[in-house]
């Protein structure tokens, strides 16, 4: 049987769109050993879950021959018939790529591999001489900087135009039916494009978890109309848990989830992809339920967008733990510092739906951002929900035109207010007060960390309801998780969080 009709069996059999990365990266490097234990253990508890895998050999190579050895050995310990696709994104000619071919097909045994179409249709041939192996081609790959090359603008003989990456797919498409293409799983407006132009192809989609693509999203713009057709990959999100086989779970029940919005919209006739799309990446439909620190619970996406974000923040140094001398003197095992996130869009997307997912039950005609953190954050909501931005002047301007407040308002309006995160209340209340001097209604405040309750009770006092989306503990707790600190550790964290506040 042909690679793509055995892919399609297991997404069957499993259930499953799950593509699980084995990208092993011990925290101190050893012996080759110890990739084989970190894949053996990530493929035990993730067996009937996912419909491939996907190691990239690279983190083999990097140990010589031993390396190698260990992939072999991960390769032995996946279950007859669930597809191994290796990423090696091979992309010369001739016999090099012959080479290629036969060390990744015949020496490694995969059944599909990631190819680079930059030399043409000639470094594909070697690999699409096995027939029934597949090729994935690279097409939108997920990393920041990918735009600058693949969406340069293509112009045809009648003189409309394209991006790069929609060419390549097309001429990709059109060597053969063993090729797929990888579209990444963080570019929401590519893969719906993609799925447009080629509704039949097979989609390889990174990019989910730690580099900010939500699985649900991937799935929703993506999807084939029988329900297949898209592989969303989650490699760290699974591999760092610390229970592969219940977040490799969660990734799997929220894809299905979204398969299966996208299948009953299809049957309705609603067109309404991205409306799909953002629904399936913060639980779906119906009233959240409300935590006691007011960050909506929606469900399996819900939780899957909450650990892809706080994935984020940790891995852009968002948030570091170390010792760092505050303002006040005072020595903190950790900082925060959220501005960062504005350099990395996928991050800042998925914190743009966080907070739409807190304003859900909240009724707002403004989003007012808090400068200077919190302007992007309030930017990005501004764009994810359609409600108009204004933000308050923390000191009076002494030119122009002398307004406390940017933006157009209207008297009598609410005014959301958005902060980045929460310890005390003393610059929100500043913040409150220029918006109800300019005649603006403030009785709700969004941030996405709550660190403390001393914040908390200063707005209850303002007569301001906080809604937050994490609290400072929850990224102790993610951090645990990944294995980046003990049990002790946490508790101590906890501890100082609490005490310096």
């Amino acid at each position: 049987m042909e690679f793509f009709g055995r892919l399609t069996a297991a997404c069957r059999k499993r259930n499953s769109l799950l593509c699980v990365g084995l990208d092993p990266r011990p925290a101190r490097r050893g012996s080759a050993d110890e990739l084989v234990e970190l894949n053996k253990r990530v493929i035990g508890e993730t067996a009937e879950l996912a419909a491939c895998y996907k190691p990239n050999i690279a983190f083999y190579e990097a140990y010589g021959p031993s390396g190698i050895e260990a992939l072999q050995k991960t390769i032995s310990f996946i279950p007859d018939g669930t597809p191994i696709i290796i990423d090696a994104k091979r992309g010369d000619i001739g016999s090099t790529a012959e080479a290629y071919a036969e060390a990744l097909f015949t020496v490694l045994g995969a059944d599909a591999v990631t190819i680079n179409p930059y030399m043409g249709k000639s470094s594909a041939d070697p690999f699409l001489a096995y027939e029934e192996r597949g090729v994935f081609v690279l097409c939108r790959t997920s990393n920041p900087g990918a735009g600058r090359i693949q969406e340069l603008a293509v112009v045809g003989a009648d003189g409309t135009s394209e991006e790069l990456y929609v060419t390549i797919a097309r001429e990709a498409a059109g060597w053969g039916p063993q090729v797929g293409l990888v579209v990444a799983g963080n570019d929401g407006e590519a893969l719906a494009v993609i799925r447009r132009e080629l509704p039949d192809c097979w989609i390889l989609a990174p990019g989910i978890g730690a580099q900010g693509g939500a699985a649900e999203e991937a799935v929703t713009r993506g999807v084939r109309a029988d329900g297949y057709g898209v592989l969303p990959v989650v490699v760290r999100a699974i591999a760092n848990a610390s229970e592969p086989g219940r977040a490799a779970r969660m990734y799997r029940d929220a894809i299905n989830e979204a398969r299966e919005k996208a299948a009953n919209a299809a049957v309705r006739g609603n067109n309404t992809v991205e409306t799909s799309a953002r629904a399936a990446a913060s639980g779906g439909g119906g009233t959240a339920k409300t935590t006691a620190h007011g960050a909506a619970s929606g469900g399996a996406g819900e939780s899957v967008e909450r650990t892809r974000i706080l994935d984020g923040l940790i891995e852009t140094g968002c948030f570091k733990l170390g010792e760092f001398l505050l303002k006040s003197g005072v020595t903190s095992p950790f900082y925060i510092d959220l501005r960062i996130a504005s350099s990395h869009p996928p991050l800042l997307k998925s914190i743009a739906r966080a907070y739409a997912t807190l304003l859900r039950s909240v009724r707002g005609d403004r989003v007012a951002g808090i400068p200077v953190a919190a302007l992007p954050f309030a930017t990005a909501l501004s764009l994810e929900t359609g409600i108009p931005l204004i933000y308050p002047r923390m000191s009076a301007k002494d030119h122009g035109t002398g307004r406390t407040i940017e933006g157009s308002y209207a008297q009598g309006e609410r005014a959301i207010l958005v902060d980045d995160l929460i310890t005390t209340g003393k610059s929100k209340i500043e913040a409150a007060e220029i918006l109800r001097e300019g005649g603006l209604v403030v009785s709700d405040l969004a941030v996405l960390i709550e660190r403390g309750s001393s914040g908390r009770r200063d707005m209850e006092r303002a007569g301001i309801t906080l809604h937050a989306y994490f609290t400072i503990d929850e990224l102790f707790a993610r951090c645990r998780e990944l294995g980046r600190i003990d049990a002790e550790q946490e508790a101590a964290l906890t501890r100082f969080a609490s005490e310096s506040t």
